[in-house]
């Protein structure tokens, strides 16, 4: 009977000793795998938030950028407006030039096509006079009569 019993105390215990011993290394090995995990995961994190004020950067410049445009072609527009006033010789020349200053902004949109006059659809067969067979008779195309 002892030894039976030692048959089954000895795998018990190398069984709990291995249970043991691999839930200490599971403890202490993967501690440097999520630390390694977690800093990756903050320098991707970091790489977003950087990549996103870029971004926002990136529109609000273009945004002024823009803007001063804008400010820039009316002030030009002005400039003009005020030199063909001021330099033209007669009314009639100084029409002509605020003219064409102001076309652009007076010039007509562009033309649309006209829709068909008929809502009718198109035919996929060729019409016919009245007193002709239609494609779907039997004598249609037939010369003589058989």
């Amino acid at each position: 009977m002892e030894q039976s019993l030692t048959v089954w105390l000895l795998p018990a215990f190398a069984l709990l000793a291995g249970i043991g011993i691999g839930f200490l290394i599971a403890r202490i090995v993967p501690n440097a795998a999520p630390n390694r995990t977690q800093r990756q995961l903050d320098d991707l994190q970091e790489r977003f938030d950087t990549y996103q004020s870029e971004v926002v950067t990136h529109f609000n410049t273009t945004a002024s950028l823009v803007k001063k445009l804008t400010q820039s072609y009316q002030e030009v527009q002005e400039h003009l407006s005020e030199g063909a006033n001021r330099l033209a010789l007669d009314e009639l020349t100084r029409q002509r030039l605020l003219a064409a200053l102001h076309a652009d902004e007076a010039a007509s949109p562009r033309e649309r096509l006209t829709p068909p006059k008929s809502n009718e659809a198109p035919k996929d067969y060729a019409p016919k006079s009245p007193d002709a067979p239609g494609t779907l008779d039997e004598t249609f195309g037939l010369k003589g009569k058989y």
